[in-house]
């Protein structure tokens, strides 16, 4: 299987100059992220993601591991991995001297693409920033400069895509957009590698997904499989009168609790009770149903049930 990116026992640990004092802040990481997939790498802050991050843009050094870019080894060839992989930082760091399309032929241009190859134009129209393209950084919105941000990342049509908190800051609809085009390129072929705090996003966007806390792995596999970690479901019921949560007795697999006077939740393992006997006793109780409502665990409560488990 082709592999866009591979880390294999990747450490990382910051020493104090006096050193008096060290903090690991990777242990022993591996990780192969498949060519043309869309992978949510996630964490709390400090967890280690934007060390990873910048081990792959070769700002930081690391430790001890092997890390492969595109199939190359950084520590063999580093100045080819760079060419294989476009990162967009958390940071709004931009030149402030340079208009939006003297950013991206500059950035161009340190890539050695010749001037009949580069795809200035295209890339600003992709990202809506024909209307800012003679506009200096210092001038455009936040949002704006996300949208520099990515484009600076693509000027040399890389085959890896990193986003590091793409949507920080940035509205709704410019969100939208910017995914929009973000998924136009993974369904073109290029490997997309995001971290996020807005798991809603890795959600929708993801088809692989990692958790990375205190420096570890605690979870790597298909968005799928990890939506099974926890299995429970609830169903909320509404009635037009009190309702007490004492008529489901009959059925010891549920959990039971009322919300208010005439609102309960029932929780259940679909593995271990199927929801047809759930809503066959609540028929044969007789009571008067408003509304009913099922739920099941997001990524955002298997991501806290996760992290609360290291």
């Amino acid at each position: 299987m082709d592999y866009a990116i591979e880390i294999s026992d990747l450490e990382k640990t910051y020493h104090k100059k006096n050193h008096s004092s060290s903090k690991v802040a990777l242990k022993s990481i591996n990780l192969k992220i498949k060519k043309g997939s869309f992978f949510g790498l996630l964490g709390p802050n400090g967890a280690g993601k934007s060390t990873i991050i910048n081990i792959l843009a070769g700002l930081v050094k690391k430790t001890s591991g092997k890390v492969k870019i595109g199939g190359i080894d950084i520590d063999e060839n580093q100045q080819a991995t760079k060419f294989k992989i476009g990162i967009v930082p958390q940071e709004l760091i931009i030149d402030p001297f340079f208009n939006v399309y003297e950013t991206l032929e500059i950035y161009a241009g340190y890539f050695g693409i010749k001037k009949a190859l580069r795809r200035t134009d295209e890339i600003i129209e992709a990202l809506g920033l024909k209307d800012k393209s003679k506009a200096t950084p210092r001038s455009l919105s936040g949002g704006m400069r996300r949208r520099l941000l990515v484009a600076k990342a693509l000027v040399h049509n890389p085959e890896i895509l990193v986003l590091d908190e793409p949507t920080a800051g940035v509205d709704v609809e410019l969100r939208n957009q910017l995914w929009n085009y973000v998924k136009k390129l993974n369904n073109n072929g290029t490997t997309i590698l995001l971290t996020t705090h807005y798991l809603e996003e890795a959600e929708q966007l993801c088809d692989q997904i990692a958790v990375i806390d205190k420096g570890q792995l605690i979870a790597n596999d298909s968005k799928e499989n990890l939506m099974k970690v926890l299995s429970n479901k609830e169903i909320i019921i509404t009635s037009g009168a009190n309702v007490s949560a004492n008529l489901f007795t009959k059925i010891p697999e549920i959990n039971i609790k009322n919300l208010t006077a005439n609102k309960i939740s029932i929780t259940f393992d679909p593995a271990k009770i199927h929801v047809e006997k759930i809503l066959e006793e609540v028929y044969n109780s007789k009571i008067q149903i408003t509304d009913i409502v099922t739920q099941q665990p997001d990524l955002e409560e298997i991501f806290k049930h996760l992290i609360a488990k290291t």
